[in-house]
């Protein structure tokens, strides 16, 4: 049984019991103190990844299937269609920004999520008509789908206006429901901050699992009966999980909307400039810091010694003629507003460099599929929907979250001594390795797809098994098993407490972002390969390309990045908390391994 803990309120002389009640700024659903046991931690959590399982159904469902239906229904040429999906992606993946900005400034996680379900079940709703409303259908009752060349442009209008209503609701309901279910976790409870380890994990093998089920079961009610059926059938489901996240709300810890986040930031900004002629102090105690007795919640950061122009920003100015605590914050920050702008701009070339990253993955939902499309997709007489091959990147990165959360982190913790096991961002660039690798097996492979159209014209590719792709595709899963899961779990804890939803907005942005550099890339290469060699990397469908070249381009650019990330990455400062009633000097032993002060995640 665990020992019961107490401490002393500074000031007030009240007695709490961290064991029994919640203490990190988090309320029940009634705005009450959190009682531990029956409110959040696997509790609560299990509500929310199952949305979240809902959700990516619906989204892998469709996303997987997209650039088929675009070619075989909208008829749109291969790059073309493939642009069309990046933008797509680029779009419902950036659009979290404003979504998770929403939540933490207004509308707060929990009423964001619902908010932005419900947006999600209109565009549902809406692809649903665009198939049976007969005004909406894509051609006449009596025309069969294969059989119409040119769709109707109301049917086009309606079907991009419902993905684009998906977007939107992805754009709230991403940001808000992960950072909503590490709410569950208190940072400052031992057991729970091990298991908010663990949720990132778990909460991205949820995520397989919705991929799963919609690249197979959805997709082949898309190929063999139509996608009407299986728009139905993901807005029963979106329902459903809806009805299922209403019923936690008395076992979830809320958090209260606090403002726009952005806005400390600007003060910290203009604090340093207006104060840019003063010298810095020598010693960092002597930078304003609210005092103990006078705060209202939230945690306090240490000092660090890079980017110390911002440190201007929290030298008190005997000038002003009053003291500190009735100084305008755009005139005087704290310590703490000052390390959390310094967070912020050491995010950014973390996230320049692992958009290479991003990069490759948008390949898995354009390029992959559509080569799977042109193979032998037959086991004896039953035919793998071309989308369902992206299982394997399913199946790869539940076994290397499996790997890494079960045997990889319990060894490497035994060996370094890190509650980790290993730090955030080596874990991030471990997985670019995997990307690397994929991006040559894919090129191999597409290769001898080449070499076999080439001896057989008219049989070509079907001569080979579509499983010749499952090496790119478990790699490129190993890979987002440590890349894409180390991204969420950087962005939610390095960013300011009170930007979380925001942080994994920062993480959906590098994926929205690299789409749109994809299909950037593809123009560039478009143009220059016509414009040098006459002939385009990119036909007017697959075996008229050359995406061997693309991937080999692809993996000479990831490979370059990689050596740029570790640079950065070596010199990268980790948050460093300052532990709840330690008056110990938070300035000492600065580096990466020091123990004074509650490091983040207690990285290396």
């Amino acid at each position: 049984m665990e020992k019961k803990k107490a401490m002393e309120i500074e000031g007030g002389g009240v007695e709490v019991d961290e064991t029994k009640w919640v203490y990190d700024s988090s309320l029940d659903h009634k705005g009450r103190l959190p009682l531990r046991a029956s409110t959040g931690s696997w509790k609560a959590a299990l509500f929310i990844i199952a949305i979240e399982f809902s959700e990516r159904l619906s989204y892998f469902g469709i996303a997987t299937s997209l650039v088929l239906y675009l070619t075989k229904v909208i008829h749109e040429d291969l790059k073309t269609a493939a642009r069309n999906v990046n933008y797509w992606s680029g779009v419902t993946t950036l659009m979290p920004l404003l979504g998770g900005f929403v939540a933490d400034a207004y509308l707060g996680r929990y009423f964001t999520v619902f908010a932005s379900c419900v947006f999600y079940i209109l565009g549902l709703v809406l692809l649903c008509l665009s198939w049976f409303l007969p005004a909406l259908r894509p051609c006449d009752a009596d025309t069969a789908i294969t059989a119409c060349t040119k769709p109707r442009m109301a049917h086009e209008v309606a079907f991009f206006f419902a993905i684009y209503l998906l977007s939107i609701g992805t754009g709230g309901h991403k940001p808000s429901l992960e950072s909503f279910g590490a709410d569950q976790f208190d940072d400052d409870h031992a057991t729970e901050r091990r298991q908010k380890m663990s949720f990132f994990n778990w909460w991205s093998c949820g995520l397989c699992s919705g991929l799963i089920l919609g690249v197979t079961f959805i997709v082949y009610v898309q190929d063999h009966v139509n996608w009407g059926v299986a728009d139905l059938i993901l807005t029963g489901v979106m329902a459903f999980s809806l009805v299922i996240f209403i019923a936690g709300k008395p076992f979830y810890r809320y958090r209260r909307p606090t403002g726009s986040p952005l806005t400390p930031l600007l003060q910290v900004l203009v604090a340093a400039i207006s104060k840019r002629k003063l010298p810095c102090p020598s010693l960092p105690d002597q930078l304003y810091e609210v005092p103990k007795s006078s705060r209202a919640g939230g945690r306090v950061l240490c000092h660090t010694h890079k980017l110390k122009f911002l440190d201007k920003a929290a030298i008190v100015d005997p000038r002003e003629g009053e003291s500190a605590e009735k100084q305008s914050p755009w005139k005087l920050a704290t310590v703490t507003k000052v390390e959390e702008m310094k967070l912020i701009i050491n995010m950014i070339p973390i996230w320049v460099f692992t958009l290479p990253f991003g990069i490759c993955v948008a390949q898995t939902s354009t390029f992959f599929i559509k080569q799977g499309a042109s193979m032998n997709r037959k086991i004896n007489d039953f035919e793998i929907p071309s989308a369902s091959i992206f299982t394997l990147a399913a199946i790869g990165m539940i076994v290397s979250i499996t790997f890494y959360d079960k045997i990889l982190v319990p060894l490497l913790r035994r060996l370094t001594g890190n509650e980790r096991g290993i730090n955030i961002l080596q874990r991030i660039g471990f997985g670019m390795i995997f990307s690397i690798a994929t991006m040559i097996v894919a090129a191999l492979v597409e290769q001898k797809r080449l070499r076999t159209l080439e001896k057989d014209p008219l049989k070509g590719p079907l001569s080979m098994s579509v499983f010749w792709l499952a090496p790119q595709f478990l790699i490129i899963g190993f890979g987002d098993g440590f890349t894409l899961v180390g991204l969420q779990e950087y962005f939610y804890d390095q960013v300011p407490d009170s930007m979380r939803s925001l942080g994994i907005a920062l993480y959906l942005s590098v994926i929205g972002a690299a789409n749109f550099l994809s299909s950037l890339l593809i123009t560039i290469v478009d143009h220059a390969t016509e414009k040098s060699g006459g002939k385009s990397w990119f036909g007017k469908d697959l075996n008229s390309s050359r995406l061997d070249r693309f991937y080999w381009l692809l993996a000479g650019i990831t490979t370059v990045n990689l050596f740029m990330f570790v640079f950065f990455a070596r010199r990268y400062s980790y948050k460093n908390v300052q532990k709840v009633g330690v008056v110990a000097d938070c300035y000492e032993g600065k580096s990466d391994n020091s123990t004074v002060g509650s490091r983040e995640g207690t990285m290396v």
